[in-house]
């Protein structure tokens, strides 16, 4: 009988798309789940609520990004013991990460809660909503614990091949936060202090719940007290991961620096606060651009990581084809919408129409980065899965500091009071990714090759 969650056999379209499409309806949910704060604020509370949602929850994400990165070594090396047959370390691989994250949550809770003002002024958050996003960086932050441990327990079900129970977990999360921002914000009136209560409050109950979930399952590893230690394993799936951790990290840096720079856009007052709350209603909305080429990027790196381990390099190299085919035709449709239908979009988070505007002119330059990315993810998904994270940092560095963040600059000054030069820095970086990946690949496949004659 056919393991769907043996990806070194069968049919690689049929076991990719099976594996991807819970990890895209995961990814939906979380786009729904973060949506739901903007929309619900920017209908029942404040106008300036929407940019400090934009500043905290960028600051929060960095977070959750990072960690993600440094969580994904741990979905590599689960696979690669999967793909070795080797599935009694899993324990310890699990083990050793769960230790390892709770000491990070721990400094990054207080990080959060003690500098909270210092990262909104980082961001150059607007006067009106500067106490406002300090208070949702502060209130995420108390709560950081419960957003990790979600993200974790996703990394490791995505490690042994099963991207349905995430999705369970998401569901549980996405239902729980959009009830509580009807109830704190709509109902309590407590704007964006009611919202960051109810992100926590959503990850918390879906961490506890999934946790309940898998004491009645049966799973394929085992945690015996010994594993929660700072062991081998911890050293592997840190040096996996660490790369990316870095490269996510300066990644978000600059998008981070990219909302600063949006943040001062303007030649008035005016303009400056609908550019920064129309950048805030256009990220959730690239959040659903980006849904397809992130379940791609995640999904691959899971599907390769099994078939390096077990020998497979031919079917690891169609699955990433396969990958760029299905993202690349989707991702058509995903630019027509961005590029046409941006404003209309923007209208279902805010009914003021300077935003909208604005947020249309973003995604008007950023359309086509739903084609571009799913090309560069699939690229990013194979060398992740054969554990080539220092290169997948140094190309994420090389898009970030050399094209994304010059160019937004002088995007931002040349023209201020428009938000289309700025949204198309994005396809722009991701067009010299691809260029970066494609070199780099031919030369590895052919050192590869030059190693087996």
């Amino acid at each position: 009988m056919d393991d769907p969650k043996d990806f070194t056999r069968g049919n690689i379209f049929s076991k990719l798309l099976k594996f991807m499409l819970p990890i895209l309806g995961a990814l939906i949910l979380q786009t729904m789940y973060s949506a739901a704060d903007v929309l619900i604020v920017g209908q029942f509370g404040t106008s300036e609520g929407i940019s400090a949602i934009s500043t905290g929850s960028s600051v929060i994400n960095l977070v959750i990004f990072v960690l993600c990165g440094l969580a994904m070594g741990v979905t590599i090396v689960m696979g690669r013991y999967i793909g070795e047959e080797k599935k009694d370390r899993l324990g310890r691989v699990i083990g050793g990460a769960i230790v390892t994250f709770t000491a990070i949550a721990v400094v990054i809770a207080l990080l959060l809660l003690l500098f909270a003002p210092l990262w909104a002024d980082l961001m150059q958050s607007p006067p009106e909503a500067h106490a406002k996003a300090v208070e949702y960086i502060r209130i995420c932050g108390g709560g950081i614990f419960f957003i990790i441990g979600y993200n974790l327990i996703s990394s490791i079900f995505r490690g042994i091949g099963n991207s349905t129970l995430p999705l369970i977990f998401v569901a549980i999360a996405c239902v729980i936060n959009i009830f509580g921002d009807l109830l704190f914000v709509a109902v309590f009136h407590m704007d964006v202090a009611g919202a960051a209560i109810a992100t926590v409050l959503a990850q918390a109950c879906s961490l506890i719940m999934s946790l309940l979930i898998c004491r009645k399952i049966e799973l394929p590893f085992t945690i015996r007290k010994e594993d929660l230690r700072f062991g081998p394993e911890v050293r592997m799936f840190v040096l996996s991961g660490l790369p990316m951790a870095f490269q996510e990290l300066l990644t978000q840096i600059s998008f981070l620096a990219l909302l600063a720079f949006i943040n001062g856009m303007g030649t008035t007052e005016a303009i400056r606060l609908a550019s920064s709350s129309g950048y805030g209603v256009a990220n959730k909305l690239v959040g659903v651009v980006m849904l397809v080429p992130s379940a791609l990027m995640q999904s691959m790196s899971a599907f390769i990581a099994q078939n390096v381990g077990a020998g497979k390099e031919k079917r690891a190299q169609r699955a990433m084809g396969y990958g760029m085919l299905m993202g690349g035709t989707i991702g058509l449709f995903m630019t027509a919408a961005a590029f046409f239908g941006g404003q209309q979009l923007a209208a279902l988070f805010t009914q003021h129409l300077d935003y909208q505007l604005k947020a249309a002119e973003y995604l008007q330059g950023y359309a086509l980065e739903a084609i571009v990315t799913s090309i560069l993810f699939s690229y990013i998904g194979y060398f992740s899965g054969h554990n080539k994270t220092f290169f997948v940092m140094l190309q994420g560095l090389a898009q970030s500091f050399i094209v994304r963040l010059p160019m937004a600059y002088i995007m931002t000054k040349v023209f201020p009071d428009n938000m289309l030069y700025v949204g198309f820095c994005a396809p722009s970086a991701t067009i010299f990714g691809i260029l970066i990946n494609t070199c780099y690949f031919l030369v590895y496949t052919r050192q590869m090759q030059l190693d087996e004659d």
